[in-house]
């Protein structure tokens, strides 16, 4: 009953931290938005006959997929990271179980 508590609070947390995760990249992606379109404006209004505006766009959007990419990297690597933390419990309980020499 308590393992399936604990594991249940896992399952929950990790949840939680990825919701979190999404809406982070969802706020920046409004940021993102709102202060480009505000960059462009700018460019275009002080200074038309050279455009800098898409040099920003284009940084900034690097930045953008590579937070994109931490946080749904999970649905491609997901499993394989699963396993990978499984293994690493099991592990992790065999060194508890075991006495040391």
């Amino acid at each position: 009953m308590l393992k399936s508590q604990n594991m249940d609070d896992v399952l929950y947390r990790r949840a939680a931290a990825r919701v979190e995760a999404q809406l982070a990249f969802y706020r920046h992606v409004m940021i993102y938005v709102v202060a480009n379109l505000l960059l462009a404006v700018l460019n275009f209004v002080r200074n038309p006959h050279h455009l800098w505006f898409h040099w920003v766009i284009f940084g900034w959007g690097i930045g953008l997929l590579a937070h994109g990419l931490n946080v749904y990297s999970y649905r491609w690597f997901g499993s394989r990271r699963e396993q990978m933390i499984q293994r690493e419990l099991e592990r992790q309980q065999r060194l508890r179980e075991s006495p040391p020499p």
